[in-house]
């Protein structure tokens, strides 16, 4: 498989120290604007890690030269729809995730699981803090906020979430982002009665999980046939399917 890597700081070595291991080429390694097309059209696949100021324009190229793309950008959600619709406009192949980690993949479906058992016992208020490395740009991370909106979803006594946590009000889920030197990322979600506590936790021990994972995704997506819009459950689904 030929990648291009869009976005080549600590994440996108990571990708491509993973990505050889597994016997792949890197064809473009591209970190500034403009983007090299002559060599993206070399690539089978583009993984993009960007920041959120270029990851839409970045996606864009990709579909208007039918390169499938994997994105792990966070920040630039606003713009989510008009990527979708581009995908779609060109046939392209497209999977969008906040968080590409197989384990945090499962852990998102953990979540949404304990939230529909949560959702009747009115007694718990829910929590949930994320704590990331101070080079983070965004916050609360795309994880919490998937995370979140997983709880909302399922909990009719959250009509949304709000982040700064102080600002929350009654119907509002509150998000706490910490920055600290050198954490990966840990994300928990904590639901709390005048009894007792009921918390799950996943806790990130480096970038490998995250590379890893957006490597498998972009294997996926390349044997997957049809053009459309994909997710991490789709990737899971190979997994749990066997």
């Amino acid at each position: 498989m030929k990648i291009a890597l869009l976005g080549y700081g600590k994440m996108g070595k990571t990708i491509e120290k993973i990505a050889l291991d597994r016997k792949h080429e890197i064809v473009l390694k591209q970190s500034s604007a403009p983007i090299d097309e002559e060599a993206l059209q070399q690539a089978d696949v583009a993984i993009d890690f960007s920041i959120p100021e270029a990851a839409f324009t970045n996606i864009s190229t990709c579909f208007q030269l039918q390169v499938p793309v994997i994105s792990g950008t966070t920040g630039w959600l606003s713009k989510y729809d008009d990527a979708c619709a581009l995908a779609k406009q060109n046939e392209g192949k497209f999977i969008y995730a906040s968080n590409f980690s197989l384990g945090v993949n499962l852990f998102f479906q953990l979540n949404t699981y304990l939230a529909k058992m949560m959702a009747n016992f009115t007694a718990y208020t829910v929590n949930l803090e994320e704590i990331h490395h101070t080079e983070k740009l965004d916050a609360p991370s795309g994880t919490a906020i998937t995370l979140a909106e997983g709880i909302v979803n399922e909990n009719s006594k959250y009509s949304d979430w709000k982040y700064p946590s102080s600002e929350a009000k009654d119907h509002q889920l509150p998000i706490e982002a910490k920055r600290i030197e050198d954490v990966k990322g840990t994300h928990s979600i904590q639901y709390t009665s005048e009894i007792d506590d009921i918390e799950i936790k996943h806790t990130a021990h480096s970038r490998d999980g995250f590379a890893l994972g957006a490597v498998i995704a972009a294997e996926w997506l390349l044997k997957t046939t049809q053009p459309g819009i994909y997710s991490m459950k789709d990737v899971l689904h190979a997994f749990t399917a066997k």
